[in-house]
Parts: structure tokens; sequence; C-alpha cells
């Protein structure tokens, strides 16, 4: 597992899209196997000028204040009046965290399952790798967070928090602007990346990254393998998964979730 881990019953590479996998199907099969995963997924053609059916949210293009339109720029200064940002340590984040993480998740729309406190926390502690996290804090609390996760010269906004008793004080927009300057305009780095288009559940973050800190999708291809036996039942589901639509249960949800790996799969044969 050093250069993979399990996210929701999925094997995915730990290192950033850009970065081909190594490993041999036999080799991610035998991964699979011991960590009864469901399948693994990994890209390819990382940002190929033609679009695609699976992308990575990214942004590589350093900006200054003056460089986002009017309606941005207030929100930013706003906040910043509002909030301070910046580093916080992991001990911070292990005893002030999991509220916002509570708050922000019984917001989605989603079918998984949140993680509990004492969840929380072992993940955070158990996570290897070069991490920094992020802080808004509004009259003395926290009110969001991010743990970013740092490569050699790219870094991933691994998961954004925002409490959303607190959005007014636009903690999104000082927490991705103070990112931003620290990551593409002070280090240099040459991409960052919001993570891949979402299948999970409804989310409008990506949308609202493009719109307003000009971040783009970085089309790429999807390569799957399964478990055995989610190969079978794929294969004997995915002609009927037109029908899925008329239930609406969480089992059902999980499973239009794999199908829909299964059609942008396809999609690049």
């Amino acid at each position: 597992m050093d250069n993979w881990r399990k996210y929701n019953g999925t094997i995915i590479p730990i290192g950033p899209p850009h970065i081909l996998v190594s490993d041999s199907d036999n080799e991610i099969k035998t991964l699979i196997k011991s960590q009864s995963a469901f399948f693994a997924r990994w890209v390819t053609d990382f940002d190929v000028s033609e679009e695609t059916d699976f992308w990575y949210i990214i942004n590589d293009s350093p900006m200054v204040l003056l460089d986002y339109d009017s309606k941005a720029r207030n929100e930013i200064r706003r906040g910043l009046k509002e909030c301070s940002v910046g580093l916080i340590t992991l001990d911070y984040l292990l005893d002030y965290g999991y509220e916002i993480y509570a708050a922000a998740f019984n917001s989605y729309k989603t079918d998984l399952r949140p993680k509990t406190e004492a969840e929380f926390k072992t993940e955070l502690l158990s996570e290897t790798g070069e991490w920094e996290y992020w802080g808004v804090i509004k009259d003395g609390v926290m009110i969001a967070y991010c743990k970013a996760r740092i490569f050699k010269d790219c870094c991933e906004y691994y998961s954004i928090k925002l409490h959303p008793e607190f959005l007014k004080s636009r903690p999104s927009e000082v927490l991705i602007y103070s990112m931003n300057q620290s990551y593409l305009n002070d280090r240099g780095f040459k991409y960052i990346n919001n993570g891949s288009r979402s299948l999970h559940h409804a989310t409008n973050f990506p949308s609202f990254l493009i719109k307003k800190f000009k971040f783009r999708r970085a089309y790429c291809h999807l390569h799957i393998i399964y478990a055995p036996w989610v190969f079978f039942a794929v294969k004997i589901i995915y002609p009927f998964r037109f029908m899925l639509k008329y239930f609406n249960n969480k089992f059902v949800n999980k499973l239009q979730v794999l199908i829909k790996h299964e059609e942008i799969s396809r999609s690049f044969i």
C-alpha cells in the first residue's frame, strides 16, 4: 500500500495524478484482494487536450488580488477583515476539527456515512506523507479548515470543510485565496489539485473554484480493475443500469456510483 490508499472501498493512488502508475495489473489485483476492495482506479494522460468524461480540478495560474473580479475581491477583503487564516498544527486540528467536519458533512446530499470522532482522529494520526493544515479563525473559533497534501512540485487540497453556520464570513474565499497565494505565488508549485470529478455526491464546490478562483478541469483517462465478484456483478447489471433510477436506497445509490465508474471507463475504449 506504499503507493495506494483505500477510500470508500476503492484503491486509488496516493501520488499526484500526473505521475504514472507503475504497478502491473497483476500487482493491482493482488492489492485489491489483500485490501478487500471493490476495485482500483487510476488515470493516465493527465491534462490531455481533448475533453473526456473524467477530470481533476486544478489551478496552475498564480494570481494576485487585482486579478480577481470586483465581486470576488470584495468577498475576499470582507473575509480577511472578519477572519484570520493560516497554518495550524495537527494537534489543533485534532482538538477542534471534528465539529466542523460533522457540521459540513451533515449539509451534504450523500449516502456515505460520516466518520465518528474517533475515526476522524485515527485517520489524521495514521496519514503518511507530508501534510500541511490550514485553519480559518473567527472570534477565536475555527470555522473552516483544509488538509493539504504536499508533493515535490504540487499539492492536493485533500479535504476542505466549512462550518455552514459561518459562510457569510466568507471562510471559503479567504481559505482558497490564502492557500493559492502560498502554494502558487510564494512557493512556485506546478499546480494545485482539488481532487477528481465527484461521483459519490453532488457538490457545487468545483464550480465555485472554477468561476471565482480560475481553477479548470484537467482531463484524463480513467482505468479500473475490479475485484472478481464485482466484475461479474457489473457485467450483469450494466445492461439494466437505466432501471436503477427508479429505486432510491443506499444500496442502489452505491450501485449507481459503481455503474457510473464503468460508464466513464467504457467511454475511453
